[in-house]
């Protein structure tokens, strides 16, 4: 069977926690940490991200096979696994470079994240705030951010805040899982 790759990218707060659920998802050949939709010139650090002065968000790339799995499945994934609803914050994670955002990369992704974001609407109680825009420059996060939730299982925030994030991915799509 062919494969029919193409990438999407977004941010849902940490990218740490991100990563981690897209690592899972069937059809995901590939998930980079990195930072997008800044304004600053140059490669951003992890610190210059962090501190909201640059204006970057950590953000996942994800590189999927179309044939095993659809744009639109990846995005509900990606909405139902982080809150949609907080503006520049992911529990307690705070700031712009935490926000809640769909890079497009091409006008069918962007016709796609609309039509899905207005049918999830219902199912939250708050409005959906998460931003829909053109993607950008992408910039590939140090080493030490990729695959961190493997590498740092025993850690605390991967085990209060990634690892329930997981279960509920678990929960929610375990038809679109990896087999174990």
């Amino acid at each position: 069977m062919t494969t029919n790759l193409k990438i999407a990218t977004f941010g849902g707060g940490c990218f740490w926690c991100t990563e981690a659920v897209f690592q899972e998802v069937k059809g995901v050949e590939k998930v980079v940490s990195g930072y997008s939709g800044g304004n600053l010139p140059g490669r951003p650090t992890y610190r210059e991200v962090c501190s909201g002065l640059s204006g970057h968000a950590e953000v996942v790339r994800v590189t999927f096979d179309a044939n095993v799995i659809t744009y639109e499945d990846i995005l509900v994934i990606f909405m139902t696994t982080h809150d949609p609803t907080t503006l520049n914050r992911q529990g307690a994670d705070r700031g712009t470079q935490y926000r809640s955002v769909i890079y497009y990369h091409d006008e069918t992704q962007k016709e796609i994240a609309e039509v899905v974001i207005k049918e999830l609407t219902q199912y939250y109680e708050n409005p959906i705030v998460t931003e829909i825009s053109e993607a950008q420059i992408f910039y590939e996060a140090e080493k030490e951010h990729q695959d961190y939730y493997r590498n740092n299982q025993a850690q605390g925030y991967c085990s209060f805040v990634i690892t329930p994030k997981l279960m509920k991915l678990r929960k929610l799509h375990a038809d679109k899982l990896k087999s174990a």
